[in-house]
């Protein structure tokens, strides 16, 4: 992957307007951090320690 956006939903998810516009972008990829419902800075934080397990490091 040379470029990767994470975007981080609202505590109530996204509406279905917002949800059909992300599954119009090419070569999104739409993952869950599970059932808990999480602040936006713990999921920012836990969606990129999930991509650097995956990816290794940013360099």
């Amino acid at each position: 992957i040379s470029r990767a956006a994470v975007v981080i939903g609202p505590e109530g998810g996204f509406s279905p307007a917002e949800r059909s516009r992300i599954d119009g972008l090419q070569n999104s990829l739409k993952l869950s951090l599970g059932p808990r419902i999480l602040r936006a800075d713990t999921a920012a934080i836990a969606a990129l320690t999930c991509y650097q397990s995956v990816c290794g490091d940013w360099t």
